[in-house]
């Protein structure tokens, strides 16, 4: 199971090499995203919390999820591998943080919101039928959100070129919905003219708030991460994920911008009526603004574009999870059942099927357990976030530690942008911390202690605890294992002289 024998292929997992290129692994990564939900989610709380300012927090919250962007790049351009953040983490810091840190938090994470990406779509699919009974009852969202699983799923085993395909289509819809929103919200009658003071990120009146809107933000573009996951089956894996990975952030940015001026020209953020600062429009912009801006008839169709964005999330997690995990599995860190790869599909077959049985699953115990457990096991997300990023910002600039003098690039691209993007993400994670230990924040506590913190420490605990009975399955791997990581990835010599 470990890989320290024989000659190190880049693409040794039994995966479909040369299967997609740069515009499909851009699509795959915004697709990740959720572009329609995640702005319609958040734009509002961002509006209750720093009000006009909320583009000035999109752009604040952006600028550490770049610099990350520039460390993946870099790193995968060096360690083309499936396992991403396991493999690097593991090369730079051993085993123990790749490990717990750069696989266990990253699916963990993942799992968590393909829960909710599978309840969210299924809710506002059935309100685009209209059939608002069945969207308001607990059993039927749940029953049909786990029908969505298992169709992802079934995606997902069949192949990435599918899996691509049907993205085409979903983050189109989700684009091209934003911008006639955007669009017609600008020229409706008494829109405000958008103002540049909206975006001075010197305006905001307290730190305390104005983190809270950039911890906000961080979640608005979590998931581009998950294109670099196929990047043993894309054209070029060395430099096409990175380049994907920089793009589809850079879109995103774009994209988030101009719907929250769009948004705040049309409705303003005032606390009544439809203003953003309204509790009732801050829990679902889009959803109150759009039959607003465009009609009914339209306005249905961005709604259709949320229930879409969220399924096509849905799609690219079932996909990018078992590629994590098959690189776990072949370097030896999890059983040898997750390196199975299907011989047709060349897809991780039994990897694809036990996370989405997984999903469904935690989907079903959260439910039962409780609604507001769901929200603030996804609220929860935004730690493990941060850390999984912030500690991969840094691996970036300590593997690449001896060739920072090299060039003024090298010094800039690998060093000072990765480790700057890296402490701002452990900043945002200490900042989180300490307010989610407040029982106020999120909507249950245990012992005067938020359940918030208490679901995203706890599950980066627990990770921890699964971490030590896998050392005693897996020794070689917490042996070897920064050495050995290299096995199954492009030879470091090749990549510096591609470089």
């Amino acid at each position: 199971m470990t890989t320290n024998a024989g000659p190190p292929t880049p693409h040794g997992k039994g995966l479909r090499s040369d299967s997609v290129g740069l515009l499909a692994t851009v699509a795959l990564g915004l697709a990740s995203v959720a572009p329609a939900y995640s702005i319609a989610v958040t734009l509002g709380l961002v509006s209750l919390t720093v009000g006009e300012l909320a583009p000035a927090a999109l752009l604040l919250g952006f600028v550490p999820v770049l610099l990350t962007a520039f460390a993946f790049r870099e790193l995968n351009r060096r360690m083309p591998d499936c396992g991403t953040t396991f493999v690097w983490n593991t090369r730079a810091f051993g085993p123990v943080t790749g490990w717990l840190v750069g696989g266990w938090t990253l699916l963990i994470a993942t799992v968590i919101v393909m829960t909710t990406l599978a309840q969210v779509g299924a809710a506002t699919f059935l309100g685009f039928l209209g059939l608002d009974a069945a969207a308001a009852s607990t059993f039927v969202v749940t029953a049909v959100a786990v029908l969505l699983i298992a169709l992802v799923t079934t995606v997902a085993y069949r192949g990435v070129q599918l899996a691509a395909h049907v993205q085409y289509a979903m983050v189109g819809l989700q684009l091209l919905a934003l911008l006639a929103f955007g669009v017609v919200a600008f020229a409706r009658d008494g829109a405000t003219a958008p103002s540049l003071g909206w975006i001075n990120p010197f305006a905001f009146e307290g730190l305390g708030s104005f983190a809270e809107a950039v911890l906000l933000c961080l979640f608005i573009y979590w998931g581009w991460d998950a294109l670099i996951t196929f990047n043993e089956e894309t054209v070029d894996s060395g430099r096409t994920p990175g380049r994907a990975a920089v793009a589809s952030t850079l879109i995103l940015v774009v994209t988030y911008v101009f719907t929250a001026f769009a948004a705040i020209s049309f409705a303003g953020t005032g606390g009544v009526g439809l203003g953003l600062g309204n509790e009732e429009t801050a829990a679902d912009a889009l959803g109150r603004l759009a039959p607003e801006v465009l009609g009914d008839a339209l306005g249905r169709a961005v709604a259709l574009a949320v229930s879409v964005s969220a399924v096509g999330a849905l799609l690219t997690g079932a996909s990018a999870v078992p590629r994590t995990a098959l690189s776990m599995s072949a370097h030896g860190a999890l059983p040898a059942a997750f390196a199975r790869t299907h011989p047709r599909f060349r897809t991780p077959a039994f990897g694809t099927v036990f996370f989405g049985i997984a999903t469904a699953v935690v989907l079903v115990l959260l439910t039962l357990v409780s609604a507001d457990f769901l929200g603030d096991a996804v609220l929860s997300i935004a730690l493990l976030i941060a850390f999984y990023y912030g500690i991969t910002g840094l691996a970036c600039a300590w593997h690449f530690r001896r060739e920072l003098r090299n060039s003024s690039r090298d010094l800039l691209i690998k060093g000072v942008l990765p480790a700057a993007g890296g402490l701002m993400m452990l900043a945002a994670f200490v900042r989180s911390a300490y307010d989610m230990v407040d029982p106020g924040y999120g909507s249950t506590s245990v012992g005067g202690v938020g359940g918030v913190f208490l679901l995203g420490v706890g599950s980066i605990l627990l990770g921890a605890g699964v971490m030590l009975l896998a050392r005693t399955r897996f020794p070689r791997f917490f042996r070897d294992g920064r050495t050995s990581v290299a096995g199954l990835s492009v030879p470091e010599n090749r990549a510096r002289r591609r470089d």
